[in-house]
């Protein structure tokens, strides 16, 4: 699956694979505990293939792909539809969609 997660400093209050930090006041913050960019892609791959995500689509990708982790749902975005590339953040209990597929919890 040609999905790739590169994350996004708007999220982050921490140097990381995304770059320099930019946190937005607005922002939910990411957790520092998921650094590996590649494992995160996995996680993005899987709530792809669980068809966990939400139109519309651009191009061959879904804007919206969701993952629960630790009893936190996390919303990805899409930030490239030429690469499928997506950063990704955490949503609030309010903001959790209703019907996502079984998705694990995975750590």
């Amino acid at each position: 699956m040609r999905v790739s997660y590169v994350g996004s400093g708007e999220h982050k209050s921490y140097p990381s694979f995304a770059g320099q930090p930019r946190l937005r006041a607005d922002a939910s913050k990411c957790d520092p505990e998921y650094k590996d960019a590649d494992e995160i892609t996995d996680w993005l791959r899987q709530a792809i293939a669980c068809g966990n995500v939400g139109a519309p689509w651009e191009g061959e990708f879904p804007r919206y792909v969701w993952r629960g982790l630790d009893d936190v749902i996390y919303e990805a975005r899409l930030v490239n539809r030429e690469l499928g590339q997506y950063k990704g953040y955490p949503l609030t209990s309010s903001e959790r969609p209703e019907g996502l597929n079984e998705m694990g919890d995975e750590r």
